[in-house]
């Protein structure tokens, strides 16, 4: 059976606190799974959340912020160790190369697996693969940073009513789904369209058209809500967003799940977060992170 669903591994800003460890959050896609943001402490979170190496196939840093990556070298490491049988990419800025080199290499260890490195360098498609298409749309933060989507792509719904009209049932579902044709019905006489779902991940930036281009339509939408809306020029100021912006962005593009996370330790009540969101005209489902939360993606429309 599928799987898709946030384990949130990490939800503080900046440094970690008694109750918030640095960034990282996995996303299950079916059989795969995307690891973003491995911030300081992942690895360790990793295995109170129950998330092993083996689940890995794709790294994805949005900027080289220690906060975001400083866990890069423990998880990297524990994939070696694990010994991984499978390939695992890593997308991240590519201006932040020396970086990622240094997390990569920052100690001896035996490395029995290879890493394939995938640096971003502008919007655009990073990955196709059978199940969805991984997109980066940049944002405007101190140092380059962008943005993940993933978009699985349209599939078709068979309307029983329809096919039974038609007199078609048993094994000829299976064969009007894999030809398109069946004794003069087509397709798209007994089916619809099934829209693909969405996710994107938002971390440090103010707004801009990045933003807004990763939130559209999306069905689950992860994203930074560094600081409260009183302190907005204070979020400007260090390319970042408040409560009220994320939100806004949720309500405009139609997103049915808004996750805000990436918390300044300034604040000590997290619900003023969902308040302050709520109050700015989102009104779809919405989930103020902690560490080792599991989020479902929702189910299709």
């Amino acid at each position: 059976m599928s799987v898709r669903e946030l384990v949130v591994l990490g939800t503080a800003s900046q440094v970690p606190t008694r109750h918030r460890n640095h960034n990282g959050y996995l996303l299950r896609w079916d059989g795969e799974g995307i690891l973003f943001d491995p911030g300081e402490g992942t690895q360790r979170q990793m295995l109170r959340a129950g998330v092993a190496a083996h689940d890995l196939n794709r790294i994805c840093v949005t900027h080289f912020h220690g906060d975001h990556c400083l866990g890069l070298a423990g998880v990297i490491q524990r994939i070696n160790l694990d010994r991984v049988p499978h390939e695992i990419t890593a997308h991240y800025p590519r201006s932040g190369q020396r970086f990622f080199d240094r997390l990569r290499y920052a100690t001896a260890y035996r490395e029995t697996v290879g890493i394939t490195e995938a640096p971003v360098a502008a919007d655009g498609t990073l990955a196709r693969t059978g199940g969805y298409t991984l997109q980066a749309r940049m944002l405007s933060h101190p140092v380059e940073s962008y943005g993940y989507r993933i978009v699985e792509p349209d599939g078709r719904r068979m309307l029983p009513e329809r096919l039974a009209a038609h007199g078609i049932k048993g094994p000829d579902v299976g064969r009007i789904q894999r030809e398109g044709e069946l004794g003069g019905v087509s397709l798209d006489d007994v089916s619809e369209t099934r829209r693909g779902q969405r996710f994107a991940f938002v971390m440090d930036t103010r707004l801009c058209e990045g933003v807004y281009a990763l939130a559209e339509g999306c069905d689950l939408l992860v994203i930074e809500s560094t600081f409260l809306d009183d302190d907005e020029e204070l979020a400007v100021e260090h390319g970042h967003l408040t409560a009220g912006q994320a939100a806004r962005v949720a309500r405009d593009g139609g997103v049915r799940h808004l996750v805000l996370t990436h918390f300044s330790q300034r604040y000590t009540d997290p619900d003023e977060f969902e308040r302050q969101a709520r109050a700015a005209g989102y009104e779809g489902e919405l989930t103020v992170a902690h560490d080792l939360l599991r989020v479902p993606v929702p189910k299709r429309r």
